[in-house]
């Protein structure tokens, strides 16, 4: 069974217990509690969710308008009002930062071997534009165009099956 949903749950039936008893345990609006229940329960959910902080923002949004049902003439609700938009803005920094990480370059399959560039390491004996190379852990057989030569470096062009197009360095950076 799944635990967030037991946890749920829980605080359901602990809070709504609570309520019932009516011990003078809570003598606020129990809108008020209920709102900034669910205002924590949505920012813990944003913490461990990737959904770049729409839940967080509900989350914020329930906190400040509980927090405002619950206000007695102790605590002014701009102070509760300010809170909230810093958290807000809180959120909106991180969610910016965590966005800024999100493009990456491709490090697997064909988008991570095109472009890539590696030295030759042998090359056959009867063709010399036939050779191996070394390029992400694993030993290529190379084909190229132009005859390769030990130690060149050389830029994978296309794949065909097992089989890597490579060009030298500097003939693509010249055809470009």
């Amino acid at each position: 069974m799944n635990t967030r949903c037991c946890a749920i749950a829980l605080l359901m039936v602990s809070s709504g217990s609570a309520f019932a008893a009516d011990t003078g345990l809570l003598v606020a609006n129990p809108l008020g509690i209920w709102l900034i229940t669910f205002g924590i329960a949505f920012l813990i959910a944003e913490a461990a969710l990737p959904n770049y902080g729409v839940i967080g923002l509900g989350g914020i949004v329930m906190f400040v308008i509980g927090a405002v049902i619950l206000t007695n003439a102790e605590m002014p609700v701009p102070l509760m009002i300010g809170l909230g938009l810093v958290s807000a803005l809180l959120l909106i920094f991180l969610l910016i930062r965590a966005l800024k990480t999100r493009p990456r370059q491709n490090v697997s399959g064909d988008a991570g071997l095109l472009d890539s560039v590696t030295p030759v390491l042998s090359v056959q004996v009867d063709d010399a534009r036939y050779g191996w190379v070394h390029l992400q852990g694993e030993r290529w057989q190379v084909s190229s165009t132009e005859p390769l030569q030990i130690g060149q470096p050389v830029r994978v062009v296309a794949r065909k099956g097992l089989l890597l197009e490579v060009a030298a360095t500097d003939a693509v950076a010249a055809g470009e």
